[in-house]
């Protein structure tokens, strides 16, 4: 119980921190959004696709490697094996993240003229020379994973996001009036600012952890090849998958603007839904995105000691509690999409979008769970090609269908993609675990659940005499009581036992 009171703890921790950013994540992107309009996030998040591709590059799949090899060598108590991986594992990403940052600025100028636009050059060329430090900063932060050190990571995460907007706020104001290019430029120089002042912290904690691990053993041989035998699998899949990703993005304005819809339309169609729509949606995530980082090391090690029972014990609590929360966000999103788009955005235009896609969350809530496990039982190479098939099938559908279908195309593309990875996901990791699902008890009962709850919420609501008018606290009273009843069905109808509130109020004690 001690190790599972870690995990949550640690859990919850990192939660916190990235609720946190992303409650000031979707801020700040309302501020955008205010300055600069959802054709200007359409641009800026086209540069994103391109830049992620970069990242890919930089980071070459050392992230995990990190983690996995830490924790391996953790496990059987080698402190001398440890820092020979970190010394291995930040070589590897300084090489990958010099060669990422030289490949995109020489290309910038292509990119730019050729699928984007001439005002994205000096961002692109900006956010390039930013790449080695992301890629230092990942090695850091797949150590503090590994080695529980969730607190230092939480307030390093804290700490880039508060800089970053204080930069990019600061070189807004001085820009914005030059025109859409510079408001690009100020946003990329804000982001690459932080991330440096960040990886020099990282470092800094990292040299001041690292005195623990002081011993007189002989490091053991073969750990470059044991580290690329990890990243290398990872990376030569993420550049496929990334590549996909990129194209899938840049494709996606152009088939719009094939269907007949003007250039600035088809960036803020883009722009309401994966600069606007998609911070919603994924907001909830923020406990489910902590679990599955720390996923990887908890079943890794179980892994290397052989534990089976334990891992499945595992998996299944995770998929129990990443199941029952994922129907529940889905509900809220559904119900008080409305409401949601007129309080955040101040404006009903992503409301109809936030309601198509909310059936989506819990695919892509357990999807992200899953790929935390199946990495951390060395079915990493499994999981990339599953988000290969992913994007290959949604560039194809994307070439084909936005020209005829324009946005609702794109929609259905996004729908046929996340299902397609969450089936595949969910079957390697039955087979891998020999899962038994039962699916009345993680999916039935739940979905009637949430519809019973958000119904008898609204009606009581309507009963009563609680301002009717929408404001902040009127909304979150009502999904509070939504939640209380849906709980309350949970438990009724034994999705939640007793062994579970055991479980639970153990973890306190």
């Amino acid at each position: 119980m001690k190790r599972v009171k870690l995990f949550f703890m640690n859990a919850l921790l990192l939660a916190a921190g990235t609720v946190l950013m992303h409650f000031i994540g979707v801020a700040f992107q309302v501020y955008l959004v205010g300055k600069i309009g959802s054709a200007g996030i359409g641009l800026y998040q086209l540069m994103m696709s391109v830049y992620f591709l970069a990242v890919t590059l930089a980071v070459s799949g050392i992230k995990f490697a990190v983690t996995r090899l830490v924790a391996l060598e953790l496990a059987v108590d080698n402190r001398a094996g440890v820092k020979k991986a970190m010394r291995c594992c930040i070589l590897y990403a300084l090489i990958f993240g010099t060669g990422a940052a030289f490949l995109l600025y020489n290309s910038a100028e292509f990119i730019s003229c050729r699928w984007l636009s001439a005002d994205a050059l000096p961002s692109l060329r900006l956010l390039a020379i930013g790449l080695p430090t992301v890629s230092i900063s990942c090695v850091i932060s797949g150590y503090f994973i590994a080695v529980r050190g969730i607190v230092k990571n939480v307030l390093i995460q804290i700490f880039e996001q508060m800089s970053k907007i204080t930069f990019v706020v600061t070189i807004f104001t001085l820009l914005m009036p030059k025109g859409l290019k510079y408001a690009c430029l100020a946003m990329v120089a804000g982001s690459v600012a932080a991330e440096a002042i960040s990886c020099g912290i990282s470092c800094l904690l990292y040299l001041l952890d690292r005195r623990k691990y002081r011993t007189s053993k002989a490091p053991p041989a073969g750990m470059p090849r044991k580290m690329l035998g990890i990243a290398l699998p990872i990376a030569f899949s993420a550049y496929v998958r990334a590549a996909l990703s990129m194209a899938e993005s840049l494709l996606t304005p152009y088939g719009l603007k094939k269907s007949g819809i003007s250039t600035e339309s088809a960036l803020s169609a883009y722009g309401i839904i994966r600069g606007m729509v998609m911070p919603i949606l994924l907001f909830p995530a923020s406990f489910l995105h902590a679990a599955s980082d720390l996923l990887i090391p908890e079943l890794s090690e179980f892994y290397a000691q052989g534990k089976r029972r334990s891992i499945h014990y595992t998996v299944n609590r995770a998929l129990q509690i990443t199941a029952l929360f994922a129907i529940g966000m889905s509900g809220l999103l559904y119900s008080f999409a409305e409401e949601f788009s007129l309080l955040i955005y101040h404006s009903s235009e992503t409301a109809e979008c936030i309601r198509l896609l909310a059936p989506l969350v819990p695919f892509i809530y357990i999807d992200e769970t899953v790929d935390g496990m199946l990495k951390g039982l060395g079915e990493q190479v499994s999981s990339m090609r599953y988000n290969i098939i992913d994007s290959f099938v949604g560039v194809v559908m994307i070439w084909f269908l936005l020209p005829k279908y324009a946005i609702k195309g794109y929609i259905v593309t996004i729908f046929v993609t996340e299902l397609l990875n969450f089936a595949l996901s969910a079957g390697r990791l039955v087979v891998v675990t020999q899962l038994r699902v039962d699916l009345m008890k993680l999916l039935i009962k739940p979905v009637f659940g949430i519809v019973g709850a958000v119904c008898a919420s609204r009606v009581l609501f309507r009963l009563s005499e609680f301002p009717s008018r929408l404001n902040f606290f009127s909304l979150s009273a009502q999904i509070v009581l939504t939640l209380l009843i849906y709980g309350l069905f949970l438990t009724l109808s034994a999705c939640i036992t007793r062994e579970d509130f055991r479980w639970f109020r153990n973890i306190f004690k």
